[in-house]
């Protein structure tokens, strides 16, 4: 059974390239996109994913917020951050946002996929 994925950011370029990378992980698939953290919530209530894919900054409530309400109704899913900025400028506000992971932008690929998947499912 595939590992369903909602993807989140505001750019679109962005969510075209995450949605190659989905579709080259082997066993992920993208169910959803999304611009904003609104959004996002509502959709995962919907959708039921397995794993979110949330930009850090978005309008309206930023990924941070969006994960606490995503992880406060389902602690099943796995929402994994993502930022062009490093993980330490982030450490403080990562841990009270319920989000699983963080991977920056720039190391985003099917490896980096499948792993945060691996140790954020034990």
């Amino acid at each position: 059974m595939a590992v369903l994925v909602l993807i989140c950011d505001d750019q679109a370029a962005f969510r075209a390239a995450a949605r190659e990378v989905v579709n080259a992980t082997d066993g992920f698939q993208v169910v959803g996109e999304v611009e904003s953290g609104e959004e996002s919530v509502v959709l995962a209530g919907r959708l039921h994913p397995d794993l979110v894919l949330m930009d850090v900054h978005l309008p309206g409530i930023d990924g941070l917020e969006a994960s606490r309400r995503i992880r406060a109704a389902d602690a099943k899913v796995v929402v994994v951050l993502l930022s062009t900025y490093d993980s330490a400028e982030f450490a403080a506000r990562l841990a009270g946002s319920g989000a699983n992971a963080f991977i920056s932008k720039m190391a985003f690929g099917p490896d980096g996929l499948s792993d945060v998947w691996a140790r954020s499912i034990v």
